[in-house]
């Protein structure tokens, strides 16, 4: 099953027999501004259009817990988010597409807790929501009560022992921004650098100018040269496990099953026992 849905699929889908389930998770970073800009609210980006059925859901609240030592964004406790995603109308037997602002980071965020928690068919729209011609509309859908039930273990899962060990015997793939990688710059963690032996791999070599991913053979390409390809094990991780997840469903596409390290550097660079590896060489 392919991980990803163009505009064009997901309209006929939505005209079909079996129409999926729609997911909004429109989301931003949010870093502390100086000038007192208010942060991005992706509830109010849904209420003032979205497409006609989708339902939102909140990264912050409902695709992850609390902040603190295990990272930005942890994962969630999986009776809240199963209660989410019923609400949702998310059933086991209906297939899924989420999307977000075209960033794709949220959508697949929600694309992999729901494939590592057992649902069998989910895609994210590819290019997200300024790929859709369709109409949009504001009124809120009060969809049927779903009954997806989250049994996790479905796909990959590291933590930080995990994830350091991965880095010497597979291939751990470092997300972010080169510069970060690097230790150059940090604007969020406690410090800079990277998980010593991971690669840099920022995700948004991942896809277009617009916004699309690459096509397969471009991807496969790409992380057969940082030394990922089939048969590889292979593991992810970025600041908070938002942007990893979108290499993960890159990954995907291009045929490489990876896993996901969720605490990634929030939670690796919270603990100065941890080792920190600085500049472009991976050790």
């Amino acid at each position: 099953m392919n991980a990803i849905i163009s505009a064009s699929e997901l309209a006929g889908d939505l005209t079909g027999g079996d129409p999926p389930v729609l997911l909004d998770v429109r989301w931003q970073l949010s870093l502390a501004k100086a000038s007192g800009e208010p942060s991005f609210d992706g509830r109010a980006e849904y209420e003032a259009g979205h497409i006609p059925g989708a339902v939102y859901v909140d990264l912050d609240r409902e695709l992850a817990s609390e902040p603190g030592s295990r990272g930005r964004h942890p994962l969630p406790d999986l009776a809240e988010f199963g209660t989410a995603m019923r609400r949702a109308g998310v059933t086991s037997g209906t297939p899924v597409v989420v999307y977000d602002g075209g960033q794709g980071w949220a959508a697949a965020r929600a694309w992999w807790l729901l494939r590592w928690t057992g649902h069998p068919d989910v895609r994210v729209l590819d290019g997200g929501l300024p790929t859709w011609e369709g109409p949009l509309e504001t009124s809120v859908p009060t969809p049927a009560e779903g009954d997806f039930v989250p049994a996790p273990g479905a796909t990959g899962l590291l933590d930080a022992d995990g994830a350091a060990a991965l880095a010497r015997s597979g291939v751990l793939l470092d997300a972010r921004a080169g510069e970060r990688y690097r230790g150059e710059v940090e604007p969020i963690d406690p410090v800079g650098g990277h998980v010593p032996g991971a690669v840099s791999a920022p995700t948004h070599e991942n896809v277009a100018a617009d916004g699309r991913f690459l096509p397969a053979g471009e991807l496969a390409a790409r992380f057969k040269a940082l030394g990922a390809s089939q048969g590889t094990e292979v593991g992810v991780y970025c600041g908070s496990g938002v942007s990893a997840a979108h290499q993960v469903l890159a990954l995907a596409v291009a045929g490489i099953p990876a896993a996901l390290y969720v605490g990634s550097w929030s939670e690796w660079s919270s603990d100065p026992s941890r080792p920190v590896a600085v500049g472009a060489d991976p050790q």
